[in-house]
């Protein structure tokens, strides 16, 4: 199933060009009483969800997906975790320009097999989530903000010490992500971490969905021009390692997140520009850049 948050708070099924609101399905979820467990409540309860979104889509509503505002289909995870230089190319090519490099990453990773098992995984604030439909906004407009596209894991189940062999098992669907980052010398978390600097879509796509999440291709756009391309087998440490290293130190609740990297190809973006994502299986999404307000 592909769920879609649009209009605001409306839930939809999105089957091709049409997104069916099946809002009614939310009744399936529990109400929340404080304190608020941690995790998203819609992926904590996906198993009821997809039963209710079966029964409710039979007399649903169909909408243009052309004509309806999308959000983020995760609303409340309790962490963005993402791999830093997952893939080769990325490392080769793009440090090479002193704009991305910052006279810091090429040197740090020279040699450097597996970036996220010596340099870990880091953090992105949650109130950094946005959705298509609210773009980007630049937080600081006389800095370079750059684009990077990425997939996104979502967790399905909370676990700890989750071994490789069963971390698919923990692992509800996937989303289409871009790690928007501000270039300069502070920590990765403080320069991903502005509004709307996460921005997660065009849905949420149940594992089921997806034969095998490293032989998807990925491609980003600005104003028309491609600029990355590339399939997700080219990461250099794959899903259930990342999943094993995050778990390690992190407890994965349902609904976290775990971008997975961004292949060669990253560049700035200012305002006016148009963002255009796609990937195999998920979908694409499109964004306008503005400076914050």
């Amino acid at each position: 199933m592909k769920f879609g948050r649009f209009d605001n708070d409306r839930l939809g099924l999105i089957e091709g060009d049409q997104v069916f609101d099946i809002t009614p399905a939310l009744d399936a979820l529990p109400p929340l009483r404080w304190p608020v467990p941690l995790g998203d409540p819609l992926i904590a309860n996906l198993p009821a969800l997809m039963d209710a979104a079966r029964l409710v889509r039979r007399s649903a509503y169909p909408y243009k997906l052309s004509q309806v505002h999308l959000h983020s289909p995760i609303t409340a995870p309790s962490k963005v975790m993402a791999a830093p230089a997952n893939y080769r190319l990325h490392v080769e090519q793009d440090t090479k320009d002193a704009g991305v490099d910052q006279g810091v990453h090429r040197k740090a990773l020279e040699g450097v097999e597996r970036p996220a098992e010596k340099y870990g995984l880091f953090l992105k604030a949650t109130s950094s989530i946005a959705g298509p439909s609210e773009g980007v906004r630049i937080v600081l407009p006389d800095r370079r903000t750059d684009h990077e596209v990425e997939l996104g894991v979502v967790i399905g189940k909370a676990g700890h010490a989750i071994s490789r062999a069963d971390a698919m098992s923990h692992v509800a669907g996937y989303c289409l992500g871009l790690d928007m980052t501000v270039r300069g010398a502070e920590d990765r978390s403080f320069r991903k971490s502005p509004d709307t600097y996460t921005v997660l879509g065009p849905c949420f796509v149940t594992a089921d969905e997806i034969a095998d999440p490293h032989a998807l291709t990925m491609s980003l756009w600005v104003n028309g021009e491609r600029r990355q391309h590339s399939s997700t087998g080219a990461m250099t440490i794959d899903i259930p390692d990342l999943i094993e290293l995050a778990s390690r130190v992190y407890t994965l609740h349902p609904g976290d997140v775990i971008l997975t990297g961004t292949p060669e190809g990253v560049g700035p973006v200012v305002a006016g520009d148009e963002i255009r994502a796609a990937c195999d299986g998920i979908g694409e999404m499109t964004l306008r850049v503005s400076n914050h307000p």
